[in-house]
């Protein structure tokens, strides 16, 4: 349990420092003075000051903060003034930037988030190989008790039509067969080059549980090549990103159906905080570090895509006012925007502590974080 918790505050704190330092290097580079860059929580153990920025080692070891003058209040206080040397000036403070700088730091978290992302993916796919089309459907296994276990189809073979259509990927049988029905299939030996064909006829089954169609073979179309080591990487790179833009796209697709749940009053059952995070990172780690790097760049896709989205306390909550201000030519009042923040950052906490306690009832009922994921994945 010790190095599981260990494991789960590493991972937390590098997507959250990876997106801290997003937020960091932009404000830097557009003068905006950042007063302290955090490591952990408060309350502070250990800073120290280089240059005009405080570099912290704080108490509660996970995650970490940037915190940038003048993001709610443009009037610098006398301890900031002594803060800076003595020397102020408004230009260095966030809320007097202008509109792209404001924007461009905001958004440099969720970038950075996106970019880690892409970097796990292509790590992964460095050393585990390149999928690529192999031009054909091949089949790797038989369901026991399926349809297709009571033919003479074999291991290994390849699959060339379904019902008089020629096939080359995996989705287009699946597409054909999802259908329910009598099948067709074309078979043959996968180095025999369309000799000594046979023809199966298979009659799909309804799973009542998944609730689909199925003949109980479990296909590819794809195949793992190892490039030379010195193209991996910008293999990896292609396909990493590849990889991101897929998760980033069912990240979106899941948050649009927990926004339609909550429309229609229902309550999001798909849905996991920090216990649920906790667990998936318990039992990925325990397959390999490779595993491990994998899910950092899904969990780093979640959180580019939830910070980005218009709530306020968020990224994208701030984004918003920026958007406003630019479309009106006037800033909201800087002590309304703190409200509305603060009241949105009491809101994601309540939203947390509940699917936290939910979660913790289910992996107490589960009896074991194995069977907690196993009704997850239900």
């Amino acid at each position: 349990m010790f190095w599981s918790i260990l494991v789960f505050l590493l991972v937390l704190s590098v997507l959250v420092l990876v997106h801290e330092f997003g937020h960091y290097w932009v404000a830097k580079r557009n003068g905006v003075w950042v007063e302290e860059f955090g490591f952990g929580l408060p309350p502070r153990v250990f800073g120290k000051k280089i240059g005009e920025t405080i570099y912290s080692i704080n108490a509660l070891p996970f995650g970490g903060f940037v915190r940038l003058h003048g993001e709610m209040n443009e009037d610098p206080t006398p301890q900031e003034l002594r803060g800076a040397g003595g020397v102020f000036k408004a230009s260095r403070a966030f809320i007097n930037k202008s509109l792209w700088v404001k924007t461009a730091v905001i958004v440099a978290g969720v970038i950075m988030n996106f970019l880690l992302a892409i970097v796990c993916f292509a790590i992964v796919y460095s050393f585990s190989g390149i999928p690529r089309e192999q031009g054909y459907v091949e089949i790797v296994d038989i369901v026991a008790d399926s349809p297709a276990s009571n033919s003479n189809i074999v291991v290994g073979q390849k699959l060339y039509s379904i019902d008089n259509k020629d096939v080359v990927y995996r989705e287009e049988v699946t597409d054909i067969s999802s259908k329910g029905g009598k099948h067709t299939l074309i078979i043959g030996d996968k180095d025999a080059d369309r000799q000594d064909l046979k023809k199966v006829v298979i009659n799909t089954k309804f799973d009542e549980e998944d609730q689909k169609w199925y003949m109980g073979l479990v296909l590819t179309s794809t195949e793992i090549f190892y490039p030379p080591y010195w193209q991996r990487p910008f293999y990896g790179a292609y396909y990493g990103t590849k990889e991101a833009m897929f998760w980033g796209k069912n990240v979106v697709n899941g948050f649009i159906s927990i926004f339609a749940d909550l429309f229609k009053g229902q309550s999001p059952k798909d849905v996991s905080g920090p216990v649920g995070v906790f667990a998936v990172t318990t039992e990925v780690a325990k397959t390999g570090v490779l595993s491990l790097i994998n899910l950092v760049g899904i969990i780093s896709v979640n959180l580019a895509i939830l910070n980005i989205i218009p709530f306020p306390a968020l990224d994208g909550g701030r984004l918003l006012f920026i958007i406003v201000e630019a479309i009106f030519g006037k800033k909201v009042a800087p002590k309304l925007e703190g409200i509305i923040h603060s009241v949105g950052m009491i809101i994601l906490l309540l939203a947390i502590l509940t699917i936290t306690v939910k979660d913790i009832r289910g992996l107490i009922s589960a009896g074991s974080i194995s069977g907690f994921l196993n009704n997850m994945a239900k």
